[in-house]
């Protein structure tokens, strides 16, 4: 009998967990640890950060998914691994503390014979002083966050209905960010909604942004094709921008955020001074921070992990300019190069660089989008790895049968810029591959026929489909491995 272990319940592990179960022999079993009791369709916490669904739309608990399909549930979070077992424990295993009401705080060694870090990432909010909704500015990282922003939203148009003229600022808190596609959609959701309440004239809309330009995404943009001619997504993202009354600010990197006050910096080396009544900036991510230490005791974590807390996996981790980065730099099996029952999946593994050419301020600090690992090839990449375990566990495989390499997959993405029955709308988004390679599709890094972007109404209503279908697939009803990641 065979024990996997997915630290994590996001996208990645909660996929990979799901096919785990269905693909294996009963005999062997299915253990996910999760932090939290629920899951949360974080996609749709921009719907809830405006007020348009509840929390309770976009989660559900797990421990009566898990039961119904026969997986073991914890909650816990990981806190360090021991790849090699320990003196007491001949079997490799991972250090738990439980988070459940019930035994909080109490610590657990459960081994493993085959591990999938899938523990996504840590919000680090403290990198910038004042961010974060324990301090001066609103996020909707989670379902919580959200339904705060939610909360002060309904009262920044209570105040614009009487009268206030309000500054919202929306966008990325710190030079290294990702998720600026949430920022994005929060933007243009938070724009409709203040039209939709007849308040638009009363509000100043700005969007702050660490892209060098719109459009790049942390992707290093992407080129689309029209009418014969190579269109870059800057324009595509510009007149939307323009079209809706949003100003935007590029290459900043936030350095402080006070009471209705953000000061940044530009790529110029200058500095400024914006001042808001609403200010929803998204954190720069790390790693949860696992340990690790091998069999005696002593600490492995920097062999394991990259400084930012990512786990390493079969990528290129040599330090080099972005003129030399190539495709093949990134990983395909997801597997440890040290342990090979050890894997990484979603945000947990380390990129081996940016996609986004990286830059600095003219006084050298960092101002450079850190690479998207989320989403569509969060799932596809948890499939992968539970697909690679089956053959490892019972199909006789001696290596990773499944490969799922960002460089060589492609991926679509739906971006709500307002939800409404009859009038809303959504940027509908495909890239092939993910990664840009260069060397494949010299002038534009991606195959044109495959990398698209169009806006409308019929991109709202496939964001609201994928809502109710992704859910569906998650709670594991009847026919749920039918449904793609």
């Amino acid at each position: 009998m065979a024990r996997v272990v997915v630290l994590g319940a996001g996208i990645s592990g909660h996929t990979a967990a799901q096919i785990l179960r269905r693909k294996l022999r009963r005999e062997h079993e299915v253990v996910v640890v999760s932090p939290n009791r629920s899951w949360n369709w974080i996609p749709s916490n921009i719907w809830v950060g405006v007020g348009l669904m509840k929390p309770e739309q976009v989660t559900f608990e797990l421990k009566p998914v898990y039961q119904r399909m026969g997986i073991r549930h914890i909650q816990a979070k990981g806190v360090a691994i021991h790849p090699e077992g320990g003196a007491d424990a001949p079997s490799p295993y991972v250090m738990l503390e439980h988070t459940g009401p019930d035994r909080a705080g109490e610590r657990e060694q459960l081994s493993y014979d085959y591990l999938i870090n899938a523990t996504g990432p840590r919000l680090n909010f403290g990198a910038t002083p004042g961010l974060g909704p324990e301090h001066n500015s609103l996020s909707v990282c989670t379902f919580g966050h959200a339904a705060q922003t939610a909360e002060a939203l309904s009262a920044a148009i209570a105040r614009m209905r009487a009268g206030e003229k309000l500054v919202f600022v929306v966008g990325t808190g710190h030079g290294l960010c990702t998720c600026e596609g949430a920022a994005f959609e929060y933007a243009f959701n938070l724009e409709f909604e203040l039209r939709s309440a007849g308040v638009r004239e009363q509000a100043r809309i700005v969007f702050l942004t660490n892209e060098a330009e719109l459009g790049d995404f942390g992707v290093d943009g992407m080129q689309l094709e029209r009418g014969g001619y190579i269109i870059p997504g800057r324009t595509f993202a510009e007149s939307l921008f323009v079209e809706r009354g949003v100003e935007w600010v590029t290459g900043a990197h936030v350095q402080k955020v006070e009471p209705g006050e953000v000061y940044y910096e530009t790529l110029d080396g200058t500095s400024h001074q914006l001042h808001f009544d609403f200010a929803m900036l998204l954190p720069p991510f790390t790693g949860v921070g696992l340990q690790a230490f091998d069999r005696a005791g002593a600490d492995i974590t920097a062999e394991l992990f990259q400084p930012n807390n990512f786990m390493r996996v079969d990528a290129d981790y040599t330090q080099k300019p972005y003129e030399e980065w190539r495709a093949a730099d990134w990983p395909r099996t997801y597997q440890s190069p040290r342990y090979s029952n050890l894997f990484a999946v979603g945000i947990a593994f380390a990129p081996p660089h940016a996609l986004s050419r990286p830059r600095k301020t003219k006084n050298g600090t960092p101002v450079a989008p850190a690479p998207p690992r989320t989403g569509m090839p969060s799932g596809i990449m948890g499939r992968a790895v539970a697909l690679s375990l089956v053959d490892l566990i019972q199909g006789g495989a001696t290596a990773p049968s499944h490969t799922a390499s960002m460089a060589e997959m492609g991926a679509a993405c739906v971006a709500s810029a307002g939800a409404s029955f009859w009038r809303g709308s959504a940027a509908s988004i495909t890239m092939f591959p993910v990664v840009p390679d260069y060397q494949r599709f010299p002038k534009t890094g991606r195959d044109l026929v495959h990398t698209t972007g169009e806006i409308g109404s019929a991109g709202h209503w496939i964001k609201r489909i994928l809502h109710y279908l992704l859910l569906y697939k998650a709670k594991g009803l009847p026919g749920w491995w039918l449904i793609p990641e």
